[in-house]
């Protein structure tokens, strides 16, 4: 049976991350936007209410809010920026996540304790210039030597790459073996010799929100560092993946949920014809159809979550609940610069940065045509509902 009611722990986090999204991200929402950067004091705010660490147990020194908690968490943060919201996700999702589950006891406690805290960020380097969707082509190689590994190669399109402290990385340790057996997980740290940053992207949305190219020459990483068994790289890599989509999902939940209330504050205070437009049936059919795909989508989201606490099989409801909320999202989007008009187009006005941050969910942590693939293998794999 699953129980809808939140918990007054949910309830109560809801409201607390609601209150700080209110008071001190939303009146930094657009300088974020226009100068392209997080202030660093309020990364640090983040980190000090435990928002860093919402899926790293309380044993490492993390918040332990478990998947719905965080799933809570991603979705305030993104009614007020949605930069804000990717870079705390790609931390926690991507590589806390990969570290909590391909980790070692020792590597547990070594780096989850500051990351958990935000004193040290950390991002995930999987995809290559050559390797998108098709991750297992990666061709960054890892080569043994002695108590370490040497790293050489480029990733493209990091998230938070710029700035992390912790990068989790893939690579290639033996080619003759594929991507099954031959890739192995690393952790590489900031300041290594040999990493290096090759440069920072211009994005159409998610300002803010650093997405880096890094480069890998010679770079030693030490055994201790190997992530897992080696060889068993790809298979966690995608795991990650898998358990990072019900919280994107629920960041897809927080945007549709800001923009069906810009629009209707909007459609009640702006006049056209003598009346207000929420008056106009046209404009009524887009903000029920808002509200009835975010009362789908939130139903989604947290049964999906429900399930990965509970610790049954979640794996196609979380791809269902990325696919269709990172599409409903950018419908929604658009209805909201359609309802505001002209007005919708004009930077002044949140809906325009909604709708260019808006784009990216159909992309990363797996494209929509993938998330199709993989709720159709599992279909063909498990049968229907």
């Amino acid at each position: 049976m699953i129980e809808f009611e939140f918990t007054e722990e949910h309830k109560l986090l809801r409201r607390s991350v609601h209150e700080f999204v209110e008071e001190r991200i939303k009146p930094l929402a657009d300088k974020i936007d226009k100068e392209d950067r997080i202030p660093p004091e309020l990364l640090a705010e983040i980190g000090e209410l435990g928002y860093f660490g919402a899926v790293v147990p309380e044993e490492y020194g993390g918040s332990g809010f478990g998947e719905i908690g965080y799933c809570i968490v991603v979705e305030e943060l993104s009614r007020g920026s949605s930069a804000v919201a990717v870079l705390v996700g790609a931390h926690e999702s991507l590589a806390e996540t990969t570290i909590l589950i391909g980790g070692n006891e020792e590597q547990k406690r070594r780096f989850l304790p500051e990351m958990a805290a935000g004193k040290k960020l950390g991002a995930y380097a999987l995809t290559e210039p050559e390797a998108g969707s098709d991750a297992g082509s990666i061709r960054m190689r890892a080569e043994e030597r002695g108590d370490h590994y040497v790293l050489n190669g480029t990733k493209i399109f990091i998230t938070n790459g710029s700035i992390a402290d912790v990068i989790v990385t893939f690579a290639v340790t033996d080619p003759t073996l594929g991507p099954r057996g031959g890739i192995t997980g690393f952790i590489v740290e900031k300041g290594m010799p040999g990493f290096s940053v090759d440069h920072v992207e211009e994005k159409m949305g998610l300002h803010g929100c650093p997405t880096a190219a890094l480069s890998f020459k010679d770079v030693k990483v030490p055994k201790e560092n190997v992530l897992g068994e080696v060889g068993g790289g790809f298979k966690l890599a995608l795991t990650v993946l898998d358990y990072g989509r019900t919280s994107l999902a629920a960041g897809c939940l927080g945007g549709m949920k800001e923009l069906l209330e810009v629009c209707t504050q909007y459609a009640q205070q702006r006049i056209q014809f003598g009346k207000p437009i929420a008056q106009q049936q046209v404009i009524q059919f887009m903000l029920a159809d808002m509200a009835a795909k975010i009362y789908a989508l939130e139903s989604m989201v947290y049964r999906a979550a429900w399930l990965f606490d509970s610790g049954k099989e979640f794996i196609r409801e979380a791809s269902i609940s990325k696919l269709l909320g990172s599409e409903w999202l950018g419908e929604a989007a658009d209805m909201a610069v359609q309802i505001h008009g002209g007005y919708g187009y004009i930077k002044e006005y949140p809906v325009e940065r909604f709708y260019r941050d808006a784009r990216i969910n159909r992309l990363f942590e797996g494209t929509s045509e993938i998330q199709r693939l993989v709720i159709a293998r599992d279909v063909l794999k498990r049968g229907g509902y």
